[in-house]
């Protein structure tokens, strides 16, 4: 058994106490746990002394805490006189009873388990030490382990163990699964890989290998990708071994990313300090994600620049245009003159052809009368020939900055593009055997996939005057069709991320048909479940009610805000009445300021959100969190400071900051603790009053930041950045609170990550709606959303042609006269029928988490992607999105919502632009995970204001509440949380181990007349009211 010195921090205090401590009943816990049931009361009513009612007050507790207590303290004396009270009055005047003997005591848990079917644990060890060994190989995270230990114990009917016991078992589970893992990797390790992977810690000079393979790509320049691509040979032979060792000791994706991120926190001389089996397996895995994460970056770079070359022919092209029709257009005044020639009296009709071909050269170059001569014949320009002849000058630039890509990556795909695999085969067996395609025959070129409207650009006239292929121009569209083809999905890299084909992104095929049924009833969407004939029933019968209801609303004139644009036409447009009400301004800027590190001790203290901050080893870490050092890195990313600066603002060591940083300040950590502070927000009275509709209605949208350094996920936006780059956080805000967020490219579409937002949430604020703006809309959004329980309700700000190129209806547009509003179009109703049960597994499969939802969502709203299940899917959504656009053109108080829930997003945005103030807002990380890190500390930061405010909020609440003060609640709902002109963002920080001095009663007596905030314009600096 596991050494008491040893065993694992789990818990914090709060967390066992609540899970093992003696319950603390208040007067409705007595009444819910010491009910009786009649079998309960027969036992009871056999012992009328003091053994019945401790019996009572064991089975109360038991009901709790499905364990047994001793009774001690104030709290059990008060259980004790409401049990005699209840079910012993005739002991009323006696004295409490003390608890009886250890042996009648062992006899009344005895009775109690019988009679509710419970075992004690000790019987049942052997068995939960196999499954908690059968989860180690998923993840070897304690706590995850000790809270599935728990649900094992509860389903299984037996009394929980003590919190040591499951400790030492935890312990002993995850010392077995290292060994099992080290045991085989030591059995499987073969010489070569052997000296690999010690050759990742063996020095060069004075640079560690493992040191340089472990820095991530800066960017898409020549050198940049060069090193990536050495990156990728020297972890290659690794991946090759890892793919098979980690299969078949049944290693789950998040142990193995769990062991590949110890790399990235373990120093060199930390990892060649440690068992060498257990450093080899954290290098091992470390270099399979890596591996794969490589390859999508070099997807992305090979498709990046076949773009950029393509935007470069185009606009080559277009200036070989303009500068035709200059010179077509200078030479008409000479053509003009030309012409004149032939009716000019001075020349006879004898003269000589040629001489008069004389005098026209003198009046138009002979060279300029080809083009003159297209120029009046109309002769289109051909603007995709001049394309063409740009890719063969930028051919140098191709070759050296997309070969080594091409020729590096391995790609696989379906039969339907079997011609582009031969090409692309043949094409990079020439380039790895360093031939050069000018030196192969033209004839041994696959030509098959070049399509009729580009092969004869591809095809040029040769020397000989037949037409012969350009290998230059061949090379290129090689290229451009690969890219194609990956943006469809039909060819892929399997040993990637992102950029796997759709097949391997969604549940295995045999587990599917052996498991359907179960996988469907763990998914809580009973629409997947129920027959698609039954669901389709129902779609059709809502959706035609509503184009009736809303066609016979706009002919009774009862939607007011939808005009039409004429007596006979049929354009209309709606209207979008604003909320005459005013917002309440003055409320902040009456308050006194509170510093940064002030306000965190105090939300820190409401809502314990540094106990989620635990150590990144978990096994055996002793070192204590340092509240102050914690909140002062919080506050040193989060408004984009940094470690250096904020150890010399503070008074602080640089060395205490980066090691406090380094241990507990990681993605999953301000995830939890930024849960933390959003649920305690929720739980405060005035939650409620920012609630949409009675409803909790969400919405996100994407916010760009410049960055300093150029990071993988940095991209050019002349919109947002000029000529600089940036990348886009995007942020779920509900009811106010950052719930959730992410940082993507600014290239990338804000629409794929909506439903992963919202879905992979670990709040307890849970949205019933989500709004975004036309960015966060695709062909697949409606559905999911729908299917997992959410209302999708976007913006639309062109609603009339959304109306007439996306409605659908289960009856032909004919059929439906001369309604004003009517389908576009009839549902394929039978090919949703025959696709339901692929459509079924792809939901699932984002339901179980398989793979980040934002991969398959972008695969799957991809126009490039052609397969019937697709286009199934597309109509399923087509069906919800129709029912919603007849509800936003119907339902003037839906447009409001939905406008309102995106204003709480941009409130959101003001703040979190004025928290990460230091820079110019801009992040100077070099590493896609820091940005993240840091944009979750800013997010923090923003949850504890609005938190702040929110108490504030909620102390007046409760104050007008108990006075009876609608009037004065009715002025108070204006107030958002939103705000920061009270909070001291700037200035020195003072972070201490003192308790913060806040009392909010006083504050709030401040403002507690709310006749004195006046009435304002909204949106004023540093705070935000409602409209």
């Amino acid at each position: 058994m596991t050494n008491r010195s040893h065993r694992l921090a789990i818990l914090r205090q709060e967390e066992i106490e609540e899970l093992w401590g003696q319950p603390s009943f208040d007067s409705r816990d007595r009444d819910l746990y010491f009910d009786l049931t009649p079998q309960e009361l027969a036992v009871v009513l056999q012992r009328r002394n003091a053994v019945g009612i401790h019996f009572v007050l064991q089975l109360g507790y038991f009901h709790a805490r499905r364990m047994f207590f001793d009774p001690s303290g104030e709290s059990a004396r008060e259980d004790i006189e409401h049990i005699v009270g209840r079910y012993f009055p005739e002991r009323r005047d006696l004295p409490v009873p003390a608890p009886p003997s250890r042996p009648t005591m062992q006899s009344i848990h005895d009775q109690i388990l019988d009679l509710l079917g419970y075992r004690r644990w000790t019987g049942v060890r052997p068995a939960l030490t196999t499954r908690l060994s059968e989860l180690a190989t998923r993840s070897t995270q304690p706590n995850y382990l000790l809270r599935e230990a728990l649900k094992f114990v509860d389903r299984e009917r037996v009394v929980r163990p003590p919190y040591s016991a499951l400790q030492d078992l935890v312990g002993e589970v995850m010392n077995t699964e290292r060994d099992r893992l080290t045991t085989s990797l030591h059995t499987a390790l073969r010489p070569p890989v052997r000296k690999l992977l010690n050759g990742l810690l063996a020095a060069d000079g004075t640079i560690y290998s493992i040191g340089v393979l472990k820095q991530d790509l800066r960017d898409f320049s020549y050198t940049a990708l060069r090193e990536e691509v050495a990156r990728r040979q020297a972890f290659a032979p690794l991946h090759a071994f890892a793919q098979g060792f980690l299969k078949q000791v049944n290693i789950s994706p998040e142990s193995s990313k769990y062991y590949a991120s110890m790399v990235m926190f373990y120093t060199v001389f930390k990892l060649r300090r440690m068992d060498p089996l257990v450093a080899q397996l954290y290098l091992l895995c470390f270099a399979f994600h890596r591996y794969r994460q490589i390859n999508d970056h070099l997807v992305e770079a090979f498709v990046t620049r076949v773009e950029l070359y393509t935007r470069q022919a185009r606009a080559a092209s277009e200036q070989a245009m303009l500068e035709t029709m200059e010179k077509s257009v200078q030479g008409l005044h000479g053509a003009g003159d030309v012409l004149e020639l032939f009716v000019d009296p001075n020349i006879e009709d004898k003269m000589r052809f040629a001489a008069v071909k004389d005098k026209a050269y003198q009046l138009l170059p002979q060279d300029r009368f080809a083009p003159v001569a297209d120029y009046l014949r109309n002769v289109a320009f051909d603007k995709t020939a001049h394309q063409w002849k740009a890719f063969g000058e930028l051919s140098p630039a191709i070759k050296r900055n997309l070969r080594h890509l091409f020729a590096e990556l391995d790609f696989a795909g379906t039969q339907t593009n079997e011609s582009l695999l031969t090409a692309v085969t043949f094409f990079q067996r020439l380039l790895r055997e360093s031939r050069s395609p000018r030196q192969v025959p033209r004839k041994d070129f696959p030509t098959q996939f070049i399509s009729k409207r580009i092969r004869r650009y591809v095809f040029v006239t040769g020397a000989q005057g037949k037409r012969e292929l350009d290998v230059d121009r061949y090379e290129f569209a090689l290229y451009r069709e690969l890219c194609d083809a990956i943006a469809a999905g039909s060819l892929f890299i399997r040993d990637s991320n992102e950029n796997r084909g759709l097949e391997d992104d969604l549940i295995d095929a045999d587990r599917w048909a052996k498991e359907k049924g179960a996988i469907l009833s763990s998914l809580d969407a009973p629409i997947l479940e129920k027959p698609i004939v039954e669901t389709l029933a129902a779609l059709r019968e809502g959706l035609e009610a509503k184009y009736a209801r809303v066609n016979q609303r706009i002919q009774n004139k009862h939607n007011a805000h939808f005009q039409l644009r004429g007596k006979k036409s049929t354009r209309w447009k709606l209207e979008y009445p604003k909320d005459e009400s005013p917002g309440m301004g003055g409320f902040y800027a009456q308050l006194p300021m509170i510093g940064i590190s002030e306000l965190l001790k105090f939300v820190a203290a409401q809502t314990g959100f540094r106990q989620h901050f635990t150590h990144v080893l978990e096994r055996f870490a002793k070192q204590p969190l340092d509240a102050p050092h914690l909140d002062a890195a919080i506050v040193a990313f989060g408004t984009n400071m940094g470690l250096l600066k904020m150890a010399e603002v503070a008074d602080m060591k640089y060395s205490g900051l980066s090691t406090t940083a380094r241990n507990f300040i990681r993605q999953e950590t301000l995830r939890a603790a930024n849960d933390a502070i959003a649920n305690a927000t929720a739980k405060l009275s005035a939650f409620k009053l920012f609630n949409i509709q009675q409803r909790l209605h969400s919405s996100s949208d994407g916010q760009r930041f410049e960055t300093q350094v150029d990071t993988y996920k940095a991209r050019h936006s002349p919109k947002y950045f000029g000529l600089k780059k940036g990348i886009s956080v995007v942020t779920a805000v509900a009811n106010h609170i950052p719930i959730a967020g992410t940082v993507i490219g600014a290239h990338e579409h804000e629409s794929h990550y909506v439903f992963d937002l919202l879905f992979n949430n670990t709040s307890e604020v849970r949205p019933e709606q989500h709004s975004t703006d036309t960015h966060g809309t695709n062909q697949v959004n409606f559905f999911t959303l729908d299917t997992f329980g959410y209302r999708f309700a976007p913006r639309y700000r062109d609603i009339r042609s959304k109306a007439d190129r996306m409605l659908v209806g289960f009856r032909t547009p004919r059929e439906y006269g001369d309604a004003l509003i009517k389908p576009f179009r009839k549902v394929k109703e039978a090919l949703i029928v025959a696709e339901w049960p692929n459509i079924q597994r792809i939901m699932a499969s984002l339901g179980q988490k398989h793979v980040t939802q934002a991969t398959i969502v972008r695969k799957l709203s991809s126009y490039e992607l052609q397969n019937k299940t697709k286009e199934a899917l597309w109509e399923m959504d087509a069906i919800i999105r129709s029912i919603y656009i007849l509800d936003y053109i119907d339902d003037v108080e839906l447009r409001q919502c939905v406008q309102r829930a995106l204003n709480r997003g941009e409130a959101y945005h003001r703040l979190r632009r004025v928290v990460a103030y230091v820079n110019n807002g801009k992040f100077r990380v070099t590493t896609e995970a820091q940005q993240k890190i840091w944009n979750d500390c800013a997010r923090l930061i923003a949850n504890a204001v609005i938190y702040y405010n929110t108490a504030l909020l909620s102390t007046l609440y409760e104050n007008m509440l108990a006075a009876g003060n609608a009037e004065a609640i009715a002025r108070l709902k204006k107030v958002s949380p939103v705000a920061w002109q009270n909070v001291n963002l700037f200035g020195v920080f003072d972070f201490s181990d003192s308790e913060a001095e806040v009392d909010l009663s006083a504050i709030a007596s401040i403002v507690g007349n709310p006749q004195l905030w006046g009435v304002v314009e909204a949106n004023l600096e540093g705070e935000l009211f409602e409209e």
